[in-house]
């Protein structure tokens, strides 16, 4: 997992940890790319973690970053 997806995920963790979802879609769709639909499923992803730290947000991120080739 990259240094970049951490940093990313430390940021998007203190906004939804500060119930600021706004900023945190706006982070997500301005510096991420992430589409509406999509950043709702990441938010409900992290908001289901048990233990809820950088390294599993940049999990979930990493996840949703992944588009299918066909």
């Amino acid at each position: 997992m990259s240094s970049i997806w951490k940093y990313q995920a430390r940021r998007l963790k203190q906004m939804i940890d500060a119930n600021n979802e706004t900023q945190a879609h706006l982070y997500m769709e301005r510096l991420l790319l992430f589409p509406i639909d999509i950043q709702d499923k990441i938010i409900e992803d992290i908001s289901h973690l048990p233990h809820c730290n950088s390294d599993a947000v940049a999990t979930i991120l990493g996840h949703y970053s992944i588009f299918e080739l066909k």
